[in-house]
């Protein structure tokens, strides 16, 4: 992949795409010890950097594959590139996506013009139907990662980054099938080859890494992971082959990490990240870049409202905001109040309390009290539980 393939995508994509602007992050610095600097391309037209590569793509096909009609397959933010790009440049286009795709990639694909159609439960599995599709119906494919012309599109990214930041030091990239990490690493290395390009995959689809560490592409015999944009078991041979030559380092982070990054970034920032773009935030602090000037690129925010949710109840647990807790009561007048002064003495806002007399067979004997708490971090949440205990109440935490 040349420098000057992706000089071209850029021009291309002039007035086409929108350059994201880097945002400084005063708490993803303070909780990682990097200079952090968003890359937000979750505010790019269609919610995801895909249109980039997409775009880009279809521009350089000819009449005749145009006339066709174009197919894809994805498990959400290529399809909602290649329908734009298609709707923009006036050529039909279908889109096989997993059934598992959340609804609202789904109805934007849909809304872009496209036939939308729902086969299998993975990216792979509709990769195959699509493949299907394209020989019954004579139609050009547009392939999510591997594609040179694709590539290229993606790394227009890299150099909006070198041109913006000039002495950044790092740029962190997920990595689903490699598209968007080959195409930064050829743009980054050709223009400033001591920055340091690092890639994260979630633990239950690191497919990529797994590869690299095999010497050559290999599929995952299952992917288990809550970023369904990256949950791919077999990487792009070419995007492999880039970054086999160019990348500097390859993590993994678990699906846990990704709920606290949603919640900061929701919270300080007022962005929305789907999982896959929460990759490179969850992986900052593993990565020795104190000091250094780091960008995470934040590459899609297509999330439905109902993970939304998950995501920020479990983002407030992992944070020490929301404490439940269960205690054992004897059925006498006062226990409930005494558990409320303590409450109150240490700050504590109740949501929610479940006062259950019928758990026990004898009611007389003992009721349990079930609290759930607002609270200002772990620390809090141990005072509040130590002081209770201390009064000599029994307590579980639940969560």
């Amino acid at each position: 992949m040349t420098i000057e393939r992706i000089e071209e995508a850029a021009r291309v994509l002039e007035g086409v795409t929108v350059k994201t602007k880097l945002i400084h992050s005063p708490i993803f610095s303070a909780e990682s010890g990097c200079d952090v600097y968003l890359k937000p391309e979750n505010l790019q037209l269609t919610g995801a950097y895909k249109l980039r590569g997409a775009y880009y793509k279809i521009s350089r096909l000819g009449e005749e594959e145009k006339k066709r009609g174009l197919i894809a397959s994805s498990a959400g933010n290529h399809a909602q590139g290649v329908a734009l790009a298609a709707q923009l440049q006036g050529v039909p286009a279908t889109i096989v996506m997993p059934r598992t795709t959340p609804l609202i990639k789904v109805e934007a694909t849909r809304n872009f013009g496209a036939r939308v159609v729902l086969h299998g439960d993975i990216y792979d599995e509709a990769y195959g139907e699509a493949k299907r599709l394209q020989e019954e119906e004579g139609l050009t494919f547009i392939h999510p990662f591997d594609d040179e012309d694709v590539i290229a599109g993606q790394g227009t990214v890299g150099l909006e980054i070198l041109a913006e930041l000039d002495d950044v030091d790092a740029i962190v990239v997920p990595i689903g099938g490699g598209g968007l990490i080959a195409g930064i690493l050829s743009a980054v290395k050709a223009k400033r080859p001591e920055v340091r390009v690092i890639g994260v995959e979630p633990e239950g689809a690191c497919a990529m890494k797994k590869s690299l560490e095999a010497g050559k592409v290999v599929s995952l015999d299952k992917v288990d992971t809550i970023a369904d944009g990256v949950a791919v078991r077999t990487p792009g041979a070419l995007p492999f082959s880039i970054v086999r030559e160019l990348v500097d380092e390859i993590v993994t982070v678990p699906d846990s990490l990704l709920m606290e990054a949603f919640l900061l970034l929701l919270e300080r920032h007022k962005l929305v990240a789907e999982n896959s773009g929460l990759l490179p935030l969850a992986a900052l602090k593993q990565l020795g870049l104190e000091g250094k000037k780091v960008v995470p690129v934040i590459s899609g925010g297509n999330i439905d409202v109902v993970t939304m949710s998950s995501m920020i109840d479990n983002g407030l647990v992992r944070r020490g905001r929301i404490c439940c807790f269960s205690v054992d009561l004897p059925d006498e007048p006062g226990q409930l109040l005494a558990i409320s002064e303590i409450l109150a003495r240490e700050s504590a806002n109740v949501i929610k309390l479940e006062h259950n007399q019928f758990k026990s067979i004898d009611r007389l004997k003992d009721v349990e009290l079930v609290v759930t708490v607002e609270t200002n971090g772990h620390s809090h949440v141990e005072a509040i539980l130590g002081a209770l205990r201390e009064k000599g109440f029994g307590i579980t935490r639940i969560y």
